[in-house]
């Protein structure tokens, strides 16, 4: 009975431990693989420094350049 005990608590500590890393590896992963998007608002593209062009629905200049616009 004892060893079922301590046997349990190694296995819940690891699985623990495991979750904990896989945690960090994601969030690692997920803060340097950021796409742009398809197409961006005309607020963001403002935002981002740039100019809607409604006429051509393509963003002009600043971070989302080249960008289409909904």
């Amino acid at each position: 009975m004892r060893i079922r005990r301590t046997f349990a608590a190694v296995i819940a500590t690891a699985a623990l431990a495991g979750l904990g890393l896989a945690g960090a590896a994601t969030a690692t992963a997920a803060t340097t693989t950021q796409a742009a998007p398809s197409a961006v608002t005309p607020s963001e593209c403002k935002q981002g420094g740039g100019t809607a062009d409604l006429s051509n629905n393509v963003c002009k200049g600043g971070m989302y350049d080249g960008q289409a616009v909904d």
